[in-house]
């Protein structure tokens, strides 16, 4: 399994034959430079979608017309894009698993918000949630964008993760030091991936507080088009 960072809370994840695009955000993503675009895509087999923030849909559907590819997400929203906008969906919801090719993928939740804006004002498409991913031997939690919560309890004594790929850059999401409890108290990590921070002056820069909260755990910093294989 090669997780491979796209910069902020994008990622691409080849395996067991697969490639699974998580929250691409191509399009005025600082992170990620113009002409690693199209690698960054290529050969992708699956969109998955945890919420409708712009840094993670903007180019969702585009990516998924040009590749001719289904979005995998939550069933309201990809039940509504499967009417309107003429793609392939998987529409699931939080509790429910989804066989991709082989590939278990659950739905867990996550707290944050899924909103956008229109001209008529805000509205909400679907919920936030994340991902349980079970490929080659190993379950991936992608966290999404979330704070530290309560739920994280179960889904850690259920699934037993062993890799997180945890947001943690602070101000919409918890930050290193609360991704760092978070994974203390509810998770038993080997592997754990921050993401959704160095984006933006705003948010945390670096993963210090994270690596000294986890001692024992293999903290990775992720460089953007860089696999790490797990």
């Amino acid at each position: 399994m090669d997780v491979i960072w796209l910069g902020h809370g994008s990622f691409r994840i080849e395996t067991a034959g697969q490639v699974l695009l998580i929250d691409p955000w191509l399009t005025g993503n600082p992170s990620l430079p113009e002409d690693q675009h199209d690698a960054a895509v290529a050969g992708a087999t699956h969109i998955l979608l945890t919420h409708v923030h712009f840094d993670h849909v903007v180019d969702v559907l585009p990516l998924a017309k040009k590749l001719g590819v289904p979005v995998v997400g939550q069933y309201d929203l990809m039940g509504h894009w499967g009417e309107t906008e003429g793609i392939e969906t998987v529409g699931f919801n939080k509790g429910g698993t989804v066989d991709l090719n082989g590939i278990k993928v659950s739905m867990v939740p996550a707290s944050h918000s899924s909103t956008f804006n229109t001209p008529d004002g805000i509205r909400t498409g679907g919920t936030e949630v994340g991902f349980m991913i079970a490929s080659e031997g190993k379950m991936l939690y992608v966290s999404g964008d979330t704070d530290i919560m309560a739920d994280m309890d179960w889904m850690g004594d259920y699934y037993k993760p062993d890799i997180g790929i945890l947001s943690a850059g602070g101000h919409f999401t918890m930050d290193m030091k609360g991704a760092a409890y978070a994974a203390k108290r509810y998770f038993n990590f080997k592997t754990v991936i921050p993401c959704h921070y160095g984006t933006f002056p705003i948010l945390e820069q670096n993963a210090d507080e994270l690596r000294a909260g986890l001692p024992g755990v293999d903290v990775i910093e992720p460089q953007v088009m860089q696999a790490i294989t797990l």
